[in-house]
């Protein structure tokens, strides 16, 4: 409960720091920031100065490929001529922000919401390409300065000086803590002897992976005694295909993972989306076809969709509606049919 910290001052994200950008905004991802994550030279300090903020119209897809450039320069107008509207009239994708950096920040405000209400254990997934392929030049240098928006985002939501941040190797620690000379939180790493100390409050586990599992349930385990501290997993990636599934992957899910709450997940789709931010429902997009890069909403649940869900719901899609023949559905059908076994074993 909020009561347990007594450092700790938790409070809804509505009245976060003025300082923090408003990333629940109806603003959209933009297409200037699309070509930024996706090309190789872009410099990532740029995280630091917020060159995410640009133009309103992209969407989760743009994360995934570059922009029509027939489309570009009629977006960059139209934009600045529907922005009123957008603030004057609440649409169906205005809950999504409008670049990766307004997501980590609203992930953030999400986090501290759901501690805030008395949660113990959440998981934040950005299931985007670019923070999935961590071999790429440069994907990890961006991948801890976004752990560090979430980070100082955090603090500054939930006025807590005791945050400690978990990452998944001592070698990783050590540089970021030297690099990060003014952070205003603690650093140690999965297989450090005592990672949590007594005065830590919070707990943020940085991209946990599968080979440190044992090190990540020991710690949940140790966060648990009284009083429970919150433990927050930021894009965990305790479940791979190079350990196969079956039964693993099901103990796993089923005595460990069930035990957290996804308080903000981001998942783009080849015709929508899948998205969910604390204590809203999930909610599946799809492409509006009557204005390129922008969303409509075709249900909310109370649960994480599965592969099934998805492909009943684009179906119903579909049947209500005339989406210029068979296109969407083809697209729609095509991404479900190819969804191995592995993905409809980890998401039941």
């Amino acid at each position: 409960m909020a009561s347990t910290y007594p450092s700790c001052h938790f409070y809804s994200s509505s009245s976060s720091s003025s300082s923090i950008p408003n990333s629940t905004s109806t603003t959209r991802f933009s297409l200037s920031f699309s070509r930024s994550v996706l090309d190789p030279s872009f410099s990532r300090n740029s995280l630091r100065k917020g060159v995410f903020r640009s133009r309103l119209g992209a969407k989760f897809e743009k994360f995934q490929g570059e922009p029509p450039q027939e489309n570009l320069d009629d977006t960059t107008l139209s934009s600045s001529q529907s922005a009123q509207k957008d603030y004057e009239e609440e649409e169906d994708d205005s809950c999504l922000p409008s670049d990766l950096e307004g997501a980590v920040r609203q992930s953030s405000q999400a986090s501290a919401l759901f501690v805030s209400s008395g949660g113990t254990r959440a998981i934040v997934e950005l299931l985007i390409p670019q923070l999935q392929f961590l071999d790429d030049e440069g994907a990890q240098a961006e991948l801890w300065e976004l752990s560090r928006i979430f980070l100082d985002t955090l603090i500054q939501e939930t006025e807590c000086q005791k945050v400690k941040a978990i990452f998944p190797d001592a070698g990783a620690s050590a540089l970021l803590k030297y690099r990060w000379e003014d952070a205003a939180f603690g650093f140690s790493s999965l297989s450090d002897r005592k990672p949590v100390e007594k005065e830590d409050e919070i707990v943020v586990m940085v991209v946990p992976d599968y080979q440190m599992l044992g090190y990540v349930e020991k710690i949940a385990s140790d966060l648990s005694d009284d009083p429970p501290r919150p433990l927050i997993m930021w894009n965990p990636r305790l479940i791979s295909e190079d350990v196969g599934v079956g039964f693993n992957v099901r103990k796993l899910r089923r005595y460990f993972l069930s035990t957290f709450t996804t308080v903000y997940s981001m998942r783009p789709l080849p015709s929508g989306a899948v998205f969910r931010c604390y204590p809203g429902l999930w909610k599946v997009f799809y492409d509006d076809k009557d204005r390129p890069n922008r969303y409509l909403l075709a249900k909310e649940l109370v649960r994480r969709p599965d592969a099934e869900d998805l492909e009943m719901i684009y179906g119903d899609v579909q049947e209500n509606s005339e989406m210029g023949g068979p296109s969407f559905f083809d697209r729609a059908v095509g991404m479900f049919s190819s969804i191995n076994r592995f993905m409809r074993v980890i998401t039941k």
